[in-house]
């Protein structure tokens, strides 16, 4: 996940029928927020997703050039960020697999099938981080969550989805990066929480410290393992046998430190991404691998150290991100008010990440896009004609790409948030909470996708078919 502007200092309509709509969503039964946040938008009635109807599951996804194939055929995608899939999927007391089924469900019949989930997290004293967590310690791992993880991978596999899976965060909300760099060093996280200390720069420096620390790097390797070589308890099927999983994804926005002083770690970055996906591709030779990277904005503004990072044989696609409001191309605030001219920017920015792509001969997708709602409102009874258009522009550019023969191969928007709701008069998550699209650092529907976004939903699932919809 990015991080949000007020945190990180740099940092068309199609319209369903009632009808058509009643298969995508679903009643809201999490708890609602205030201002009737648990309620759909007006003229559209939640309706129970239909029972999963079986489905014959593909094979493993692979690249050919710049475009992924599966069973034979190019494989082009539009998909979502579900970053809590496999706290959803763990048994009662952290879990909901009542409602992991009903949203895969949900998903599934808008069309969206590729689902981009974090697959490790790690206890940390930061102020917004996410509780409970998958590695308590270094090599000690909570059962519970990896079950979960058992659950999503094994639910996805019945609806034929792909799952993109990141092993760690740079950022402070799974713990991540700056977690082992406190336990290597024996220092404290809350020294470096920007949540408490509002130094952004000073955390990521932390946070790079990680990619030179032996220690750490050993025991983010056993999470590696311990992950990727596991066997899924609920059809016994090895993660490494299993075509459900399409990429291991090194981290969630690795970067090279602060855009002011992250180019000084820019070898041992690169070096990183070279040897730990290397590492992956070691264990997992028939699924895909990927560095989970922001682009350029990521990689202390520099196009040219995003190349060097993903020239290496061992990342097998490019991944980048768009954040036009945390990046002040359009206003955090009032999203409309500068929309025509952030638009304008971001596409640019779509079209020259997929130009390097091309150069580079390897897919890539833009894994992760999002804009605020209406006046940045956070309730989910409020309006999201900005961001309407803003999802339009950008799948009209992808879907045109596509179209083109060009080396993107797949979006996946940010963040499915389904029927979670907060009940918080601060719209902050809290341990217990239903988990929402936007992590434990922002406010619970800063930029979630609700069960009762009708519109928004509308214009994903008619992206979604016209994009299955491409000669095949």
């Amino acid at each position: 996940m990015h991080v949000s502007m007020w945190a990180n200092g740099f940092g068309r309509i199609a319209m369903l029928g009632v009808l058509s709509l009643s298969g995508l969503l679903a009643a809201c039964s999490g708890k609602s927020g205030p201002e009737g946040a648990g309620s759909a938008q007006a003229g559209v009635a939640p309706a129970a997703a239909s029972p999963t109807a079986p489905t014959q599951q593909s094979g493993f996804v692979s690249v050919q050039g710049t475009h992924f194939v599966l069973d034979g055929k190019p494989y082009r995608f539009a998909g979502a960020n579900f970053w809590y899939g496999a706290y959803l999927g763990a048994p009662d007391g952290v879990g909901d697999r009542e409602r992991l089924r009903a949203e895969l469900d949900q998903l599934k019949a808008a069309g969206i099938d590729n689902l981009r989930v974090l697959a490790m997290s790690e206890a940390s004293g930061f102020k917004r981080g996410v509780r409970p967590a998958i590695m308590g310690e270094p090599g000690v791992y909570d059962e519970q969550l990896l079950l979960g993880l058992d659950y999503l991978l094994a639910e996805m596999a019945k609806r034929d989805m792909k799952a993109v899976l990141y092993l760690n965060n740079f950022w402070q909300w799974s713990g991540g990066m700056s977690q082992y760099v406190a336990w290597a060093t024996g220092g404290s996280v809350s020294e470096h929480d920007p949540d408490l200390t509002g130094d952004w720069n000073g955390f990521m420096q932390n946070s790079a410290r990680f990619y030179a620390i032996p220690e750490a790097q050993a025991w983010y390797r056993d999470a590696i393992r311990t992950v990727i070589g596991r066997t899924n308890s609920i059809n016994g099927m090895a993660y490494v046998d299993d075509p459900t999983v399409m990429s291991w994804q090194l981290a969630n926005e690795p970067r090279p430190g602060s855009d002011a002083d992250g180019k000084a770690n820019a070898d041992v970055y690169v070096r990183w991404i070279d040897e730990t996906a290397g590492f992956i591709r070691g264990l997992a030779p028939r699924q895909l691998v990927s560095t989970g990277s922001e682009g350029e904005k990521g990689s202390a503004g520099d196009m040219d150290l995003f190349v060097r990072a993903h020239t290496t044989a061992n990342v097998d696609y490019l991944t980048f991100h768009l954040w036009p409001s945390n990046w002040s191309w359009i206003d955090h605030k009032d999203p409309a008010a500068r929309l025509e001219s952030g638009l304008a920017t971001s596409l640019d920015y779509i079209d020259r990440h997929i130009e390097v792509a091309g150069k580079l001969g390897k897919p890539i997708v833009l894994s992760e896009f999002g804009l605020n709602r209406d006046q940045g409102a956070y309730d989910p009874a409020s309006g999201t004609q900005a961001r309407d258009r803003f999802y339009q522009a950008i799948y009209d550019r992808v879907l045109q790409r596509m179209q083109a023969g060009d080396a993107i191969a797949g979006s996946n928007f940010w963040a499915w948030g389904g029927r979670g709701r907060t009940s918080n008069a601060d719209w902050m998550w809290a341990p217990g909470d239903p988990f929402t699209g936007d992590p434990p650092q922002e406010a619970q529907g800063l930029f979630s996708l609700f069960d009762s976004d009708a519109s928004t939903l509308g214009i994903v699932s008619g992206h979604a078919r016209a994009v299955h919809a491409l000669p095949r």
